[in-house]
């Protein structure tokens, strides 16, 4: 893609919440907001977000806009509080646009807005017996709420849209990882219905990051089902652990597909080692256009409000480390 360098230097819309921030208090949120956003231009990104500062998680960004889910006192093995979905839901709440028309105000620099893929919220809020029909009929009407904030975003002026599907990347696997309430090739069915090609600007990118973690082997049938299955713009893949099975992920990858490598592990404040990193990335010359690629942290840094993974100094010394990694894989060309 011939404008990607405007996106090299990515990270996953999450950031640390500033002490004192109150979520509910909307002048509260829009200051944090504005200092988040001076950090970032310091930082060089060539994207910024709200950091998801108004959620409680990660899920939020849909969660928090539509009816027909329940939040419970239960917490699943993921450790995020679980929702429930009661009826097919309907939006019902502020636009995401209207966030990102804000973040816009702030400054010139392209904005960001992540949500969570409409695959992911079926397959872990649908419980049989609450007057849905199935998984996949939920999934369905949340991917035409997705599909339409997708579409307000980029009439709205957002540049670069990320849906966060965790699930999807253990399915992939040699062994394959339970995939919630619905099947492998159903998650690609939803999710592909709110990201399907649709004409937008140039520049404009719809992104997927399957997971944060590589299975622990790649079964490549299956890696390239979901790269054909899914049409995203952009794959945003883990590469933080040096792994044979992270190398593959961008070796399944369709020719000229963008790709975003996770190179930084955003849960450990140590930092990686430069000539490391590079050393896992010069090797995919040999398969896969770089001119194509960006480098971003492996993960969101407080995907849960309430349990950042590292501390705000950390945050700030890894994205550091991004946009050096950046600068030893381009030079200046962003």
């Amino acid at each position: 893609m011939a404008d990607t360098y405007n996106y090299r230097i990515d990270h996953h819309g999450s950031l640390v919440r500033p002490a004192g921030l109150v979520r509910d208090d909307p002048d509260s949120v829009a200051d944090a907001v504005a200092e988040a956003v001076v950090d970032q231009r310091k930082l060089r990104s060539t994207v910024v977000t709200d950091g998801d500062f108004p959620c409680e998680d990660f899920r939020g960004a849909v969660l928090d806009r539509v009816t027909g889910f329940r939040r419970t006192d239960e917490t699943g093995p993921d450790g995020l509080v679980r929702w429930v979905a009661e009826s097919l839901p309907k939006a019902d709440g502020p636009p995401l646009a209207d966030r990102a028309a804000r973040l816009s105000e702030l400054t010139l620099i392209a904005p960001k807005v992540s949500l969570p893929s409409p695959a992911y919220l079926a397959a872990t809020t649908y419980q049989p017996g609450l007057g849905i029909s199935s998984a996949r009929e939920l999934g369905e009407a949340l991917a035409e709420i997705v599909r339409a904030e997708i579409a307000a975003l980029v009439a709205g002026g957002v540049r670069l849209i990320q849906l966060n599907n965790p699930l999807l990347l253990g399915q992939a696997g040699t062994e394959p990882a339970p995939g919630g309430a619905l099947s492998f090739d159903d998650a690609l069915a939803v999710d592909a219905q709110a990201v399907r090609p649709a004409e937008r600007p140039e520049g404009v990118r719809v992104a997927v990051a399957p997971g944060w973690a590589a299975p622990a082997a790649v079964d490549r049938a299956r890696a390239e089902r979901m790269y054909a299955g899914l049409p995203a713009d952009r794959w945003v893949l883990p590469f933080d652990q040096g792994t044979a099975a992270e190398t593959d992920l961008v070796r399944a990858l369709p020719e000229g597909r963008d790709f975003c490598l996770g190179v930084v592990d955003a849960t450990v404040p140590a930092l990686e080692d430069i000539d490391t990193v590079m050393s896992r990335i010069d090797p995919l010359e040999a398969f896969a256009d770089l001119e194509d690629a960006a480098v971003s942290p492996s993960r969101g840094f407080a995907d849960v409000a309430a349990r950042p993974l590292l501390t705000a100094e950390d945050q700030r010394r890894k994205l550091v480390l991004v946009e050096t990694i950046a600068r030893y894989c381009w030079g200046n060309e962003f």
